[in-house]
């Protein structure tokens, strides 16, 4: 049963004392089901001395050596699995696109645990039993389909499952469906807005979409307002991977002052990525998560590589006990270095999207040229202007990218839908042609 807002209000407000007993009690026993049946965490675990029984509580955490990426692709397919596959249902994975993909697998209790997270998560983007929801992931080895649809499944909602593509398809059911919450790749419903336009649909005006929850792509606040004019919408950002479960580790409440991570089934750390130290309340570094109800692959101290930091003060007005996280700033794959500086994407967004005669698609092209590292941001705008305002506003985004990134960068401006779209995946913005 929702609650208003809330999916499982009893453990969404539990108390702070509770949460911790709970995690402590979840930690030993995940260490142990970890020790006893994954050949890989035994082994680490021994190789600093530890043992089950030493790791008492959370205070115990940063004995615990962590788990990489490389870690987990290295144990492909099934050196992960904690159970027999004849214990495992469904099995998800990454998309691979830089290496081995990572794989997520999921027993009949992941499963569950994976709708009770999304659930909470959607109820709290507003999903209830009168909403239509439209699902535009991808029902496949993504989680984005899934993850959304067994969370609507346990909230009793009517469910469009449209699947990822097909975009003037996608236009069409909203308008005769009368949809009235969707769920995308951040980069997608940006392609679906286009798409609207192209069709003479005005998103805000011809649909009854009204409320968004969108992910798996680090987006920034000006991206989230664009989208939020465009469609008259209130908007959300849900957050996973799937080596935890996928969407619905973390969300936004109405509020929209960072994510509720939901504490009861992980744990979250923020260290620092140079030297793994944990760093203080609001300071930022790399998330590191531990599950604490994952049966089929438990996963213990896994550098995510996504950048962000942990509210001081557990409280929120929206009622909810668990910790929030900031908004992912940008992650460690993703930094580039150009001549020794370091650039992150959502610093080239939140600069572009300032001027509203841009777009919002961009690509970041780096190369070297000379010995020396060049650097391009090519960028649409919104509507045809004249050479003249093209080459001031080029020349302003210039000087406010050099100010920015503190390094000088080109910039080239191109006419509206003259850049790539993704009707399926995550959009490539950054095309680093430095070789070696």
């Amino acid at each position: 049963m929702t609650y208003g807002r809330f999916f499982n209000k009893p453990a969404e407000t539990m108390d702070r004392a509770e949460i911790r007993r709970l995690q402590e009690e979840r930690l030993r026993h995940t260490i142990g089901w970890a020790y006893e049946r994954v050949p890989f965490y035994r082994r680490k675990l021994e190789e600093r001395g530890l043992t089950p029984d030493m790791i008492r509580g959370l205070d115990d955490l940063e004995k615990i050596p962590f788990t990489t990426k490389d870690e987990l692709r290295s144990l492909y397919p099934y050196g992960i699995l904690a159970v027999p596959t004849s214990e495992i249902l469904e099995v998800h994975a990454t998309s691979g696109t830089t290496g081995t993909p990572t794989l997520g697998f999921y027993t009949a209790s992941d499963i569950e645990v994976w709708g009770e997270v999304s659930a909470r998560s959607l109820a709290m983007s507003g999903l209830t039993r009168e909403d239509i929801f439209q699902i535009t992931p991808s029902f496949g080895m993504f989680t984005g389909g899934f993850g959304f649809f067994y969370g609507a499944r346990k909230i009793g909602s009517m469910i469009i499952p449209a699947g990822a593509g097909f975009s003037k398809r996608q236009i069409q059911y909203m308008i005769d469906f009368g949809t009235t919450m969707v769920c995308a790749v951040v980069s997608y419903i940006l392609r679906l807005t286009e798409t609207a336009h192209e069709m003479g649909v005005d998103p805000a005006r011809d649909t009854k979409v009204r409320k968004g929850v969108f992910g798996s792509e680090m987006w920034t606040g000006e991206m989230k307002s664009k989208i939020a004019g465009e469609w008259d919408m209130d908007v959300y950002d849900i957050y996973g991977f799937t080596e935890l479960c996928g969407p619905g580790v973390a969300n936004d409440c109405h509020l929209h002052d960072g994510l509720h991570v939901w504490e009861d089934h992980f744990l979250v750390e923020v260290v620092d990525p140079a030297t793994g130290e944990n760093v203080g309340p609001e300071e930022k570094g790399e998330l590191v998560f531990t599950t604490l109800t994952k049966e089929a692959a438990p996963i213990v101290r896994y550098r995510c590589r996504d950048i962000s930091y942990i509210y001081d003060s557990p409280s929120c007005d929206c009622g909810r006990t668990h910790r929030r996280i900031g908004w992912i700033s940008g992650r460690i794959d993703d930094m580039i270095k150009v001549s020794g500086v370091a650039i992150w994407p959502g610093q080239v967004e939140s600069v572009l999207l300032k001027h509203p005669m841009v777009g919002s698609e961009y690509q970041i092209i780096v190369w070297r040229q000379g010995g020396h590292d060049r650097i391009k941001v090519v960028a649409e705008t919104r509507e045809k202007i004249h050479d003249g305002d093209v080459e001031r506003l080029a020349r302003k985004l210039a000087e406010d990218l050099r100010n920015t990134l503190m390094t000088g960068v080109e910039v080239e401006l191109v006419e509206p839908m003259s850049l790539p779209r993704v009707e399926v995946g995550k959009a490539k913005r950054v095309i680093d042609q430095r070789s070696g």
